[in-house]
């Protein structure tokens, strides 16, 4: 009888020291994953800069900084999961638990509200991009701004270059090399100056740096799965 509680308490304490340092591996890698998240976020927020003002809205950029926030949090998180799995802290490791599951419903409720919603942010571009067509030139952080997405974006307008209405600004125009530029203003076509609208290519533009941050989220969220389950089996695991 001896034996077999030595036998099984060997075992107890194998699997828990699998638990333990299963945890410990997983929360390494949400260490790196929501490092890598930060670094994402941080680099879509700067690239993005130079559409802040024709977009004037704070839905894109509050995103962003909530993804910042949360990837900060994620790296601490890790960290206290390793303490706790380390040091076999059971508040530790309730409160590791706890707070990663609502990181974890966080950002599932916010993947399922950027689904739904992803139609009328759109709408509400064009109608921003719109509404700052008619202050080109009169106000400099607006024309600025239109030049500089059309330039490094290189599209034309809203929906098109007829969006200019004859007015057509010289970043519309097809650039040949070294910064020179075709003549456009003057007889506007589409072998002299940015067919696509901005619209799309800006869309296009921000999912592309959606789908590379979400993948990440995705990977992160995965794991955080796994280290929720290690940290409550541990957790029933120490005496």
């Amino acid at each position: 009888m001896d034996d077999d509680k030595m036998g099984f308490g060997s075992r107890m304490d194998c699997c828990r020291q699998f638990v333990k340092y299963s945890l410990i591996v997983s929360n390494f890698i949400i260490f790196v994953g929501g490092a890598t998240l930060f670094c994402l976020s941080l680099w879509t927020l700067v690239d993005r800069n130079f559409m802040n003002d024709l977009l004037d809205t704070n839905l894109f950029s509050g995103a962003v900084y909530v993804l910042l926030v949360t990837s900060l949090t994620i790296c601490v998180l890790s960290f206290v999961g390793c303490v706790g799995a380390s040091k076999e802290v059971k508040c530790l490791l309730l409160t590791y638990f706890i707070i990663v599951v609502l990181i974890f419903v966080t950002m599932f409720i916010g993947g399922i509200l950027g689904f739904v919603f992803r139609e009328r942010v759109q709408q509400t571009m064009r109608q921003k991009l719109r509404s700052s067509m008619s202050l080109y030139g009169s106000r400099r952080d607006i024309t600025e701004s239109w030049d500089q997405t059309q330039e490094r974006l290189q599209c034309c307008g809203v929906d098109s270059w007829h969006d200019w209405n004859r007015l057509i600004p010289e970043s519309c125009c097809q650039e040949i090399f070294g910064g020179q530029r075709k003549e456009c203003t003057l007889l506007p076509g589409v072998t002299n100056l940015y067919s696509q609208g901005c619209l799309y290519v800006t869309t296009s533009f921000m999912r592309d740096h959606a789908a590379v941050i979400g993948g990440t989220a995705i990977a992160v969220a995965i794991i955080m799965i796994f280290g929720m389950i290690f940290s409550c089996l541990l957790f029933t695991m120490i005496e």
